[in-house]
């Protein structure tokens, strides 16, 4: 896929292969994947709900059909944040 950059709004789109590979992001391909999956909350076998990890809400994960992409501005800032929170 061709990489996406718009100056005018800064946006940055890439997908989780495109960021696994880029040596500025420690996450392999399988763990952009996991990270992509647990985006949002999501129902166990019983109903119960179990939490996401904030990437949907934070606006990092942009679906369009089966296509997902990562915006790496609002991950950048998710990053971030998970540094700060532990």
């Amino acid at each position: 896929m061709q990489n996406v950059d718009m100056n005018d709004g800064g946006l940055r789109l890439r997908t989780g292969g495109e960021v696994s590979d880029n040596p500025n992001y420690p996450f392999s391909q399988s763990a952009m994947r996991h990270l992509i999956f647990c985006s949002e909350d999501r129902l166990n076998s019983k109903g119960e709900t179990i939490p996401g990890n904030g990437l949907a809400k934070a606006g990092a994960i942009i679906r369009v059909g089966r296509k997902v992409l990562i915006e790496l501005n609002a991950f950048d800032k998710w990053l971030e944040n998970q540094r700060s929170a532990s």
